[in-house]
């Protein structure tokens, strides 16, 4: 009996613990901005209704009231990016207006079921299309690679009246598809692409390269520099993808700054709750659970 007692004690000191952590991801998501309207919930044309409903829990959309509700079709594929017309829509979106300066975040809310486009490679990628100021939350209720959320995203940005560069778009969607594809082919660390890409365009904004071959030497000291390996056909798509944003004359400077945003409010959200004391703060988290684990032991001995 006494041991039955500790245990339901630990239990209930691990839900303290993690309690604040929880709370702390609960804003008031039933609260509409009426700057920007109710958010944009975008569901997949390939979603079965018991698909749509799971996809509406997910994100926390399920009020009809509380949010504008469209679907992503095969035809706005072909619209927004020159896709297949066949392609089944399955991932989803929400798209939540914010005000300036917020930049783009994106939380994929269930990665299990996203299984080739991390939140970073999403981010990324809008930048590139000229989303600004936004909170995009992504699902899926069956195991996909996610791509078809782009496409989404694009259609929520391109009602009432708003539209968004096709060109843009169009790169954005290869953009995607090479960071994807770098991950899966080519062998490298999600993140790693991530930070590849980021950084390609840093370099890109503050070089401001003139030709293809200016491009080619940036992409080739930023593989060097975060030693990354690659065939010389995925050299060449990297520089092909870049070359086509160039000539597009995106303003780099300015998606540059909008990644800087996304890192600094990150590590902002953590300073709050560390005190500035990152590494301090997760030993201590390490040492809390051990302790709990410690004792756990301790009561079958």
């Amino acid at each position: 009996m006494k041991k039955i007692t500790w245990m339901l004690i630990v239990v209930t000191l691990i839900g303290l613990a993690v309690a604040p952590f929880a709370l702390a991801s609960d804003g008031d998501e039933d609260v509409i901005d009426e700057r920007y309207g109710k958010p944009k919930v975008v569901l997949g044309e390939a979603l079965s209704d018991s698909d749509r409903d799971k996809v509406r829990s997910l994100l926390n959309a399920t009020d009809p009231e509380q949010v504008d509700e469209y679907t992503v079709t095969a035809e706005d594929l072909v619209n927004f990016i020159g896709g297949d017309p066949s392609s089944n829509m399955y991932s989803s979106a929400k798209i939540t207006r914010k005000e300036e300066g917020h930049g783009v975040v994106v939380n994929v809310v269930n990665p299990e079921n996203i299984t080739e486009v991390t939140n970073e490679m999403y981010a990324n990628a809008l930048l590139t299309a000229g989303v600004e100021n936004a909170l995009i939350e992504v699902a899926s209720p069956k195991k996909v690679t996610g791509h078809s959320a782009l496409t989404g995203i694009y259609k929520a940005f391109n009602v009432d009246g708003e539209t968004l560069d096709q060109d843009r778009m169009e790169v954005a969607n290869e953009e995607l598809d090479v960071a994807t594809d770098l991950a899966k082919d080519a062998g490298i660390d999600q993140e790693k692409v991530s930070e590849l890409l980021s950084e390609i365009k840093r370099e890109i904004s503050e070089q401001n390269p003139a030709t293809k071959e200016d491009v080619e030497r940036i992409v080739s000291e930023q593989l060097d520099k975060l030693n990354i390996e690659l065939s010389p056909e995925d050299r060449e798509m990297l520089t092909n993808l870049f070359e086509k944003m160039r000539e597009l004359n995106i303003d780099f400077g300015q998606v540059t700054e909008q990644l800087e945003t996304i890192v600094s409010d990150l590590k902002g959200k953590l300073d709050e709750v560390t005190g500035g004391d990152t590494e301090g703060f997760w030993q201590g988290v390490k040492n809390f659970f051990q302790n709990i684990l410690d004792s756990i032991r301790g009561l079958f001995n």
